[in-house]
Protein backbone atom coordinates (compact mmCIF):
# COMPACT_ATOMS: atom_id res chain seq x y z
CA UNK A 1 0.00 0.00 0.00
CA UNK A 2 1.44 3.18 -1.40
CA UNK A 3 1.95 6.60 1.43
CA UNK A 4 1.75 9.39 -0.97
CA UNK A 5 4.03 12.46 -0.46
CA UNK A 6 2.04 15.62 0.91
CA UNK A 7 0.90 17.08 -2.02
CA UNK A 8 -1.93 18.66 -0.28
CA UNK A 9 -0.23 22.00 1.10
CA UNK A 10 0.33 22.87 -2.95
CA UNK A 11 -3.22 22.90 -4.19
CA UNK A 12 -4.64 26.41 -4.07
CA UNK A 13 -6.77 27.43 -0.61
CA UNK A 14 -9.62 28.05 -3.17
CA UNK A 15 -10.03 24.62 -3.74
CA UNK A 16 -9.85 23.11 -0.26
CA UNK A 17 -13.26 21.29 -0.25
CA UNK A 18 -14.25 21.98 -4.07
CA UNK A 19 -17.89 23.71 -4.39
CA UNK A 20 -20.77 22.76 -6.66
CA UNK A 21 -19.47 25.00 -9.17
CA UNK A 22 -16.88 23.09 -10.01
CA UNK A 23 -19.14 19.99 -11.00
CA UNK A 24 -21.11 22.44 -12.92
CA UNK A 25 -18.55 23.81 -14.88
CA UNK A 26 -17.17 20.45 -15.77
CA UNK A 27 -19.96 18.91 -16.91
CA UNK A 28 -21.10 22.03 -19.14
CA UNK A 29 -17.35 22.28 -20.60
CA UNK A 30 -16.69 18.27 -21.20
CA UNK A 31 -19.13 18.04 -23.93
CA UNK A 32 -16.79 20.66 -25.95
CA UNK A 33 -14.13 18.86 -25.15
CA UNK A 34 -14.75 15.55 -25.92
CA UNK A 35 -16.32 16.82 -29.41
CA UNK A 36 -12.74 18.44 -29.89
CA UNK A 37 -10.32 15.48 -28.51
CA UNK A 38 -12.00 12.31 -29.54
CA UNK A 39 -11.20 11.25 -32.20
CA UNK A 40 -12.72 7.54 -31.96
CA UNK A 41 -16.18 8.20 -30.37
CA UNK A 42 -16.03 4.59 -29.64
CA UNK A 43 -13.67 4.22 -27.59
CA UNK A 44 -14.84 4.35 -24.05
CA UNK A 45 -11.81 5.48 -21.24
CA UNK A 46 -11.26 2.65 -18.51
CA UNK A 47 -11.91 4.07 -14.76
CA UNK A 48 -10.66 2.25 -11.92
CA UNK A 49 -10.59 2.69 -7.78
CA UNK A 50 -7.95 4.46 -7.00
CA UNK A 51 -8.22 5.01 -3.07
CA UNK A 52 -10.56 4.17 -0.58
CA UNK A 53 -11.85 5.93 2.60
CA UNK A 54 -14.06 3.35 5.27
CA UNK A 55 -16.63 2.33 2.19
CA UNK A 56 -16.34 5.34 0.28
CA UNK A 57 -14.43 4.96 -2.69
CA UNK A 58 -12.51 7.20 -5.47
CA UNK A 59 -12.45 6.95 -8.86
CA UNK A 60 -9.43 8.17 -10.87
CA UNK A 61 -12.17 10.04 -13.42
CA UNK A 62 -13.34 12.26 -10.37
CA UNK A 63 -10.14 13.49 -10.06
CA UNK A 64 -9.20 13.73 -14.15
CA UNK A 65 -12.38 15.88 -14.51
CA UNK A 66 -11.59 17.81 -10.68
CA UNK A 67 -8.20 18.73 -12.17
CA UNK A 68 -9.61 18.84 -16.09
CA UNK A 69 -12.28 21.67 -14.72
CA UNK A 70 -9.49 23.96 -12.21
CA UNK A 71 -7.34 24.02 -15.25
CA UNK A 72 -9.98 25.15 -17.52
CA UNK A 73 -11.31 27.53 -15.37
CA UNK A 74 -8.29 29.23 -14.63
CA UNK A 75 -7.59 29.20 -18.53
CA UNK A 76 -10.90 31.47 -18.90
CA UNK A 77 -9.49 34.08 -16.53
CA UNK A 78 -6.73 34.40 -18.77
CA UNK A 79 -3.95 32.05 -16.33
CA UNK A 80 -2.70 29.41 -17.80
CA UNK A 81 -1.61 27.04 -15.29
CA UNK A 82 -0.08 23.14 -17.19
CA UNK A 83 -0.80 19.77 -15.79
CA UNK A 84 1.74 18.41 -13.33
CA UNK A 85 2.12 15.48 -11.22
CA UNK A 86 1.26 17.59 -8.20
CA UNK A 87 -1.42 19.02 -8.81
CA UNK A 88 -3.37 15.75 -9.39
CA UNK A 89 -2.05 14.63 -6.62
CA UNK A 90 -3.18 17.26 -4.62
CA UNK A 91 -6.58 17.36 -5.82
CA UNK A 92 -6.42 13.40 -4.83
CA UNK A 93 -5.35 14.14 -1.29
CA UNK A 94 -8.03 16.75 -1.09
CA UNK A 95 -10.78 14.37 -2.16
CA UNK A 96 -9.38 12.30 0.57
CA UNK A 97 -9.45 14.98 2.82
CA UNK A 98 -13.22 15.59 2.17
CA UNK A 99 -14.24 12.00 3.00
CA UNK A 100 -12.80 12.08 6.06
CA UNK A 101 -14.38 15.66 7.27
CA UNK A 102 -17.36 13.66 6.32
CA UNK A 103 -16.75 11.23 8.68
CA UNK A 104 -15.94 13.41 11.29
CA UNK A 105 -19.33 15.21 10.75
CA UNK A 106 -21.22 11.57 11.37
CA UNK A 107 -19.35 11.62 14.18
CA UNK A 108 -20.12 14.80 15.41
CA UNK A 109 -23.91 14.83 14.07
CA UNK A 110 -23.14 17.47 11.46
CA UNK A 111 -26.65 17.71 9.34
CA UNK A 112 -27.19 20.38 7.12
CA UNK A 113 -31.14 20.99 6.73
CA UNK A 114 -32.98 20.25 3.18
CA UNK A 115 -34.10 23.76 2.96
CA UNK A 116 -30.32 25.73 3.62
CA UNK A 117 -28.71 22.90 0.41
CA UNK A 118 -31.66 24.06 -1.70
CA UNK A 119 -31.31 28.15 -1.23
CA UNK A 120 -27.81 27.51 -1.85
CA UNK A 121 -28.21 25.38 -4.78
CA UNK A 122 -30.83 27.73 -5.79
CA UNK A 123 -28.29 30.59 -5.58
CA UNK A 124 -25.68 28.51 -7.67
CA UNK A 125 -28.03 27.95 -10.19
CA UNK A 126 -29.26 31.70 -10.50
CA UNK A 127 -25.66 32.58 -11.35
CA UNK A 128 -24.98 29.96 -13.86
CA UNK A 129 -28.50 30.93 -15.73
CA UNK A 130 -27.09 34.87 -15.37
CA UNK A 131 -23.71 32.81 -17.00
CA UNK A 132 -25.42 30.82 -19.54
CA UNK A 133 -27.32 33.46 -20.79
CA UNK A 134 -30.73 31.65 -20.14
CA UNK A 135 -32.23 28.93 -18.73
CA UNK A 136 -32.95 27.14 -21.70
CA UNK A 137 -29.02 27.48 -22.58
CA UNK A 138 -27.80 26.13 -19.50
CA UNK A 139 -30.54 23.23 -19.66
CA UNK A 140 -28.90 22.55 -23.39
CA UNK A 141 -25.79 22.23 -22.16
CA UNK A 142 -26.24 19.54 -19.46
CA UNK A 143 -29.27 18.12 -22.17
CA UNK A 144 -31.65 17.93 -19.01
CA UNK A 145 -33.96 20.48 -16.94
CA UNK A 146 -32.94 22.31 -14.21
CA UNK A 147 -34.96 20.35 -11.76
CA UNK A 148 -33.55 17.27 -12.76
CA UNK A 149 -29.56 18.73 -12.02
CA UNK A 150 -30.81 19.97 -8.77
CA UNK A 151 -31.87 16.18 -7.89
CA UNK A 152 -28.67 14.82 -9.49
CA UNK A 153 -26.00 16.71 -7.54
CA UNK A 154 -28.81 17.64 -4.34
CA UNK A 155 -26.21 15.25 -2.35
CA UNK A 156 -22.93 16.79 -3.66
CA UNK A 157 -23.73 19.83 -2.43
CA UNK A 158 -25.08 19.03 0.58
CA UNK A 159 -21.74 16.77 1.27
CA UNK A 160 -19.59 19.93 -0.15
CA UNK A 161 -21.32 21.94 2.73
CA UNK A 162 -20.74 19.56 5.13
CA UNK A 163 -17.28 19.01 4.94
CA UNK A 164 -16.81 23.06 4.36
CA UNK A 165 -18.96 23.27 7.64
CA UNK A 166 -16.92 20.73 9.59
CA UNK A 167 -13.69 22.68 8.39
CA UNK A 168 -14.70 26.01 9.39
CA UNK A 169 -15.76 25.05 12.85
CA UNK A 170 -12.74 23.92 13.47
CA UNK A 171 -11.03 26.85 12.02
CA UNK A 172 -12.86 29.28 14.04
CA UNK A 173 -11.86 27.76 17.58
CA UNK A 174 -7.95 28.69 16.56
CA UNK A 175 -7.23 31.76 18.54
CA UNK A 176 -3.40 33.56 18.95
CA UNK A 177 -2.59 36.05 21.08
CA UNK A 178 -0.39 39.22 21.33
CA UNK A 179 2.96 37.77 22.12
CA UNK A 180 1.84 35.12 19.47
CA UNK A 181 1.80 37.84 17.20
CA UNK A 182 5.05 38.99 18.53
CA UNK A 183 6.70 36.25 18.07
CA UNK A 184 5.86 35.48 14.50
CA UNK A 185 6.79 39.53 13.85
CA UNK A 186 10.11 38.76 15.55
CA UNK A 187 10.74 35.87 13.02
CA UNK A 188 11.01 37.72 10.19
CA UNK A 189 14.09 38.95 9.45
CA UNK A 190 14.92 42.73 9.82
CA UNK A 191 16.35 43.19 6.17
CA UNK A 192 13.11 41.41 5.01
CA UNK A 193 10.29 43.00 6.66
CA UNK A 194 7.79 44.61 3.49
CA UNK A 195 7.46 48.34 3.10
CA UNK A 196 3.55 48.91 3.52
CA UNK A 197 2.32 51.30 0.93
CA UNK A 198 0.22 54.90 2.55
CA UNK A 199 -3.06 53.64 3.51
CA UNK A 200 -6.13 55.68 3.99
CA UNK A 201 -9.06 54.96 6.37
CA UNK A 202 -12.21 56.67 4.55
CA UNK A 203 -16.13 57.48 5.65
CA UNK A 204 -18.73 58.69 3.20
CA UNK A 205 -22.21 59.57 3.44
CA UNK A 206 -24.51 58.94 0.07
CA UNK A 207 -27.94 59.93 -1.36
CA UNK A 208 -29.09 58.75 -4.51
CA UNK A 209 -31.17 61.57 -6.53
CA UNK A 210 -35.10 61.19 -6.21
CA UNK A 211 -36.94 60.40 -9.66
CA UNK A 212 -38.47 63.66 -10.94
CA UNK A 213 -42.60 63.17 -10.53
CA UNK A 214 -43.41 62.86 -14.09
CA UNK A 215 -40.54 60.43 -14.84
CA UNK A 216 -42.02 58.55 -11.49
CA UNK A 217 -45.02 58.28 -13.11
CA UNK A 218 -44.52 57.63 -16.59
CA UNK A 219 -42.63 54.58 -15.47
CA UNK A 220 -45.99 53.66 -13.50
CA UNK A 221 -47.68 54.16 -16.16
CA UNK A 222 -45.62 52.18 -18.75
CA UNK A 223 -46.11 48.80 -15.91
CA UNK A 224 -49.67 49.20 -15.65
CA UNK A 225 -50.69 49.43 -19.47
CA UNK A 226 -48.49 46.52 -19.78
CA UNK A 227 -50.20 45.05 -16.57
CA UNK A 228 -53.50 45.62 -19.20
CA UNK A 229 -52.22 43.69 -22.09
CA UNK A 230 -50.97 40.29 -19.80
CA UNK A 231 -55.16 40.65 -18.10
CA UNK A 232 -57.03 42.33 -21.13
CA UNK A 233 -55.43 41.51 -24.28
CA UNK A 234 -53.78 37.98 -23.07
CA UNK A 235 -50.44 38.80 -23.89
CA UNK A 236 -47.96 36.38 -22.20
CA UNK A 237 -46.14 38.18 -19.15
CA UNK A 238 -42.81 36.64 -20.46
CA UNK A 239 -42.63 38.03 -24.07
CA UNK A 240 -43.56 41.19 -22.66
CA UNK A 241 -40.82 41.23 -20.19
CA UNK A 242 -38.60 40.11 -22.96
CA UNK A 243 -39.46 42.83 -25.34
CA UNK A 244 -39.37 45.77 -22.17
CA UNK A 245 -38.24 44.54 -19.10
CA UNK A 246 -35.14 46.56 -17.19
CA UNK A 247 -34.27 43.89 -15.32
CA UNK A 248 -31.65 40.85 -15.72
CA UNK A 249 -33.85 38.32 -16.33
CA UNK A 250 -35.33 39.92 -19.04
CA UNK A 251 -34.16 38.15 -21.56
CA UNK A 252 -35.30 34.90 -19.75
CA UNK A 253 -38.82 35.97 -20.05
CA UNK A 254 -38.72 37.79 -16.47
CA UNK A 255 -38.23 34.51 -14.78
CA UNK A 256 -36.69 34.57 -11.09
CA UNK A 257 -36.05 30.62 -9.84
CA UNK A 258 -37.74 29.70 -6.88
CA UNK A 259 -36.07 31.81 -4.45
CA UNK A 260 -36.57 32.29 -0.53
CA UNK A 261 -39.41 35.07 0.19
CA UNK A 262 -36.38 36.65 2.46
CA UNK A 263 -34.48 36.98 -0.57
CA UNK A 264 -36.27 38.99 -2.55
CA UNK A 265 -36.76 42.97 -1.43
CA UNK A 266 -39.64 42.73 1.09
CA UNK A 267 -42.26 44.86 -1.27
CA UNK A 268 -41.56 41.98 -4.04
CA UNK A 269 -41.91 39.18 -1.57
CA UNK A 270 -45.10 40.56 0.03
CA UNK A 271 -46.67 40.99 -3.54
CA UNK A 272 -45.80 37.80 -4.87
CA UNK A 273 -46.76 35.58 -1.73
CA UNK A 274 -50.31 36.92 -1.61
CA UNK A 275 -50.59 35.47 -5.16
CA UNK A 276 -52.01 31.75 -6.23
CA UNK A 277 -50.10 30.36 -9.09
CA UNK A 278 -50.73 32.21 -12.37
CA UNK A 279 -52.14 34.87 -10.80
CA UNK A 280 -50.71 38.25 -11.97
CA UNK A 281 -50.25 41.48 -9.12
CA UNK A 282 -50.98 44.66 -9.23
CA UNK A 283 -47.70 47.07 -10.33
CA UNK A 284 -45.57 47.06 -7.28
CA UNK A 285 -43.25 49.90 -6.22
CA UNK A 286 -39.67 49.03 -5.29
CA UNK A 287 -36.30 50.84 -4.81
CA UNK A 288 -35.39 49.18 -8.10
CA UNK A 289 -38.64 50.36 -10.19
CA UNK A 290 -41.89 49.08 -10.91
CA UNK A 291 -42.62 45.27 -11.24
CA UNK A 292 -45.65 43.47 -12.32
CA UNK A 293 -45.58 39.97 -11.29
CA UNK A 294 -46.92 36.43 -12.00
CA UNK A 295 -46.52 33.73 -9.39
CA UNK A 296 -45.27 30.52 -10.95
CA UNK A 297 -45.20 27.97 -7.91
CA UNK A 298 -44.99 28.51 -4.21
CA UNK A 299 -43.10 25.28 -2.42
CA UNK A 300 -42.95 26.51 1.65
CA UNK A 301 -41.18 30.01 1.95
CA UNK A 302 -39.70 29.40 -1.69
CA UNK A 303 -41.95 31.29 -4.47
CA UNK A 304 -40.88 30.70 -8.39
CA UNK A 305 -42.20 33.97 -10.24
CA UNK A 306 -41.64 35.79 -13.50
CA UNK A 307 -41.86 39.87 -13.65
CA UNK A 308 -41.82 42.88 -16.09
CA UNK A 309 -39.28 45.41 -14.53
CA UNK A 310 -39.88 49.24 -15.78
CA UNK A 311 -37.12 51.66 -14.17
CA UNK A 312 -37.43 54.99 -13.59
CA UNK A 313 -35.43 56.59 -16.70
CA UNK A 314 -31.95 57.76 -15.07
CA UNK A 315 -31.44 60.47 -17.36
CA UNK A 316 -34.71 61.84 -15.20
CA UNK A 317 -33.26 61.93 -11.87
CA UNK A 318 -33.31 64.82 -9.77
CA UNK A 319 -29.44 65.61 -9.08
CA UNK A 320 -29.89 68.83 -7.54
CA UNK A 321 -32.03 67.14 -4.84
CA UNK A 322 -29.06 64.98 -3.69
CA UNK A 323 -26.79 67.59 -3.95
CA UNK A 324 -28.29 70.21 -1.83
CA UNK A 325 -28.99 67.22 0.97
CA UNK A 326 -25.34 66.69 0.83
CA UNK A 327 -24.41 70.45 1.01
CA UNK A 328 -26.58 70.98 3.70
CA UNK A 329 -25.30 67.61 5.83
CA UNK A 330 -21.75 68.73 4.95
CA UNK A 331 -22.42 72.29 6.29
CA UNK A 332 -23.59 71.19 9.44
CA UNK A 333 -20.61 69.17 10.23
CA UNK A 334 -18.38 71.92 9.80
CA UNK A 335 -20.83 74.25 12.00
CA UNK A 336 -21.61 72.27 15.00
CA UNK A 337 -18.21 70.32 16.21
CA UNK A 338 -19.94 67.63 18.05
CA UNK A 339 -21.88 66.10 15.36
CA UNK A 340 -20.23 62.69 14.61
CA UNK A 341 -19.82 62.30 10.91
CA UNK A 342 -20.47 58.34 11.63
CA UNK A 343 -23.73 59.18 13.59
CA UNK A 344 -25.31 61.22 10.54
CA UNK A 345 -24.24 58.17 7.99
CA UNK A 346 -26.20 55.87 9.94
CA UNK A 347 -29.33 58.07 9.89
CA UNK A 348 -29.01 59.94 6.42
CA UNK A 349 -26.89 57.63 4.11
CA UNK A 350 -28.61 55.56 1.44
CA UNK A 351 -26.09 53.27 0.57
CA UNK A 352 -27.19 50.40 2.70
CA UNK A 353 -23.94 48.35 2.85
CA UNK A 354 -21.50 51.76 4.47
CA UNK A 355 -24.61 53.16 6.43
CA UNK A 356 -24.13 50.09 9.06
CA UNK A 357 -20.82 51.00 9.63
CA UNK A 358 -21.14 54.39 10.42
CA UNK A 359 -20.21 54.94 6.34
CA UNK A 360 -16.99 53.04 6.45
CA UNK A 361 -15.49 52.16 3.65
CA UNK A 362 -13.98 48.68 3.62
CA UNK A 363 -11.28 47.68 0.98
CA UNK A 364 -12.74 45.50 -1.76
CA UNK A 365 -10.43 43.17 -1.85
CA UNK A 366 -9.40 42.28 1.63
CA UNK A 367 -12.10 44.03 4.01
CA UNK A 368 -9.92 46.22 5.86
CA UNK A 369 -10.36 49.20 6.96
CA UNK A 370 -7.27 50.52 5.72
CA UNK A 371 -6.95 50.95 2.02
CA UNK A 372 -3.71 51.34 0.16
CA UNK A 373 -3.94 54.76 -1.65
CA UNK A 374 -2.76 52.63 -5.27
CA UNK A 375 -5.82 50.48 -4.73
CA UNK A 376 -8.37 53.38 -4.53
CA UNK A 377 -10.64 53.33 -7.62
CA UNK A 378 -10.37 56.43 -10.24
CA UNK A 379 -13.29 58.25 -8.63
CA UNK A 380 -12.12 58.12 -4.83
CA UNK A 381 -8.93 59.18 -5.66
CA UNK A 382 -9.46 62.04 -7.30
CA UNK A 383 -12.10 63.01 -4.29
CA UNK A 384 -9.16 61.97 -1.50
CA UNK A 385 -6.33 63.97 -3.17
CA UNK A 386 -8.56 67.28 -2.52
CA UNK A 387 -8.60 66.24 1.39
CA UNK A 388 -4.87 67.40 3.03
CA UNK A 389 -6.24 66.48 6.85
CA UNK A 390 -7.81 64.12 8.88
CA UNK A 391 -11.17 65.22 9.24
CA UNK A 392 -11.62 67.00 6.19
CA UNK A 393 -14.98 66.35 4.49
CA UNK A 394 -14.98 66.68 0.35
CA UNK A 395 -17.78 68.77 -1.58
CA UNK A 396 -20.60 66.41 -3.17
CA UNK A 397 -19.25 64.07 -5.75
CA UNK A 398 -20.76 61.83 -8.10
CA UNK A 399 -20.34 58.54 -8.65
CA UNK A 400 -21.91 54.87 -9.46
CA UNK A 401 -23.71 53.29 -6.45
CA UNK A 402 -22.44 49.57 -6.29
CA UNK A 403 -25.89 47.83 -6.37
CA UNK A 404 -28.01 45.46 -8.85
CA UNK A 405 -28.89 48.36 -10.33
CA UNK A 406 -25.76 50.70 -10.62
CA UNK A 407 -27.80 53.62 -8.93
CA UNK A 408 -25.56 56.96 -10.18
CA UNK A 409 -25.31 58.68 -6.89
CA UNK A 410 -23.76 61.45 -5.20
CA UNK A 411 -21.33 61.51 -1.66
CA UNK A 412 -19.22 62.96 0.46
CA UNK A 413 -16.12 61.73 1.81
CA UNK A 414 -14.24 62.32 5.01
CA UNK A 415 -11.00 61.43 5.31
CA UNK A 416 -10.92 59.71 8.74
CA UNK A 417 -6.92 58.86 8.94
CA UNK A 418 -3.68 58.70 7.10
CA UNK A 419 -1.02 56.18 7.30
CA UNK A 420 2.12 57.16 5.49
CA UNK A 421 4.69 54.64 3.77
CA UNK A 422 6.84 53.18 6.12
CA UNK A 423 7.94 49.96 6.98
CA UNK A 424 5.66 47.02 8.81
CA UNK A 425 5.85 47.40 12.56
CA UNK A 426 3.28 46.18 15.33
CA UNK A 427 2.22 49.41 16.18
CA UNK A 428 0.92 50.81 13.14
CA UNK A 429 0.32 47.17 11.18
CA UNK A 430 -1.02 44.90 14.15
CA UNK A 431 -4.48 43.89 12.72
CA UNK A 432 -2.52 43.08 9.65
CA UNK A 433 0.41 41.02 10.81
CA UNK A 434 -2.17 39.11 13.79
CA UNK A 435 -4.58 38.55 10.45
CA UNK A 436 -1.19 36.52 8.82
CA UNK A 437 0.03 34.81 11.95
CA UNK A 438 -3.40 33.45 12.57
CA UNK A 439 -3.91 32.13 8.96
CA UNK A 440 -0.60 30.52 9.37
CA UNK A 441 -1.45 29.22 12.66
CA UNK A 442 -4.53 27.66 11.36
CA UNK A 443 -3.40 26.21 8.86
CA UNK A 444 -0.87 24.49 10.78
CA UNK A 445 -3.17 23.42 13.32
CA UNK A 446 -5.40 22.11 11.13
CA UNK A 447 -3.45 20.04 9.08
CA UNK A 448 -2.31 18.65 12.30
CA UNK A 449 -5.83 17.78 13.49
CA UNK A 450 -6.40 16.05 10.02
CA UNK A 451 -3.64 13.86 10.71
CA UNK A 452 -5.15 12.92 13.77
CA UNK A 453 -8.65 11.78 11.99
CA UNK A 454 -6.67 10.09 9.65
CA UNK A 455 -5.81 7.58 11.99
CA UNK A 456 -9.72 7.46 12.88
CA UNK A 457 -10.50 5.95 9.66
CA UNK A 458 -9.71 3.12 6.70
CA UNK A 459 -7.48 4.84 4.37
CA UNK A 460 -6.17 2.70 1.36
CA UNK A 461 -4.31 3.96 -1.86
CA UNK A 462 -5.06 1.60 -5.17
CA UNK A 463 -2.40 3.44 -7.13
CA UNK A 464 1.24 3.10 -8.21
CA UNK A 465 3.56 5.64 -6.60
CA UNK A 466 4.03 8.89 -8.32
CA UNK A 467 7.28 7.68 -9.96
CA UNK A 468 5.15 5.80 -12.25
CA UNK A 469 1.81 7.93 -12.16
CA UNK A 470 -1.68 7.25 -13.88
CA UNK A 471 -2.56 9.45 -17.03
CA UNK A 472 -5.09 11.70 -16.39
CA UNK A 473 -7.75 11.60 -19.40
CA UNK A 474 -8.11 14.92 -20.62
Amino acid sequence: MYKPKNYSQSLPNLFIGAVFGVLIFSYIQTPLLCAQNNTNPDAKPVDQIIAQVNDRVILKSDIDTDVRTYILQNRSYGQNIPFSESLWYSFLENSIENLILLEKAKIDSVIIPDEQVNRAMDQRIQQLIMQAGSEQALERAFGKPIIQLREEFREDFREQMTTEQVRQSYLSGVTITRPEVGEFFESIPKDSLPTIPEQLALSQIVIIPPAKSNAKAEARLFAENLRDSVLVHNVPLAELARRHSNGPSGPRGGLLPLMGLNELVSEYSAAAAALSPGQISEVVETEYGFHVIELIRRIGDKIETRHILISVNVEELDDEVAIERLISIRDSLLQIPELEFSNLARTKSQDPITKVTGGKILDPETGERYIPLNRLDANLYRTVLLLSNEGDTSEPRAFTLESPQGARAYRIIRLDERIEEHVANMDQDYERLRNIALQQKQLRDYTKWVEELRKEVYIEYRINVPSSPITPQF
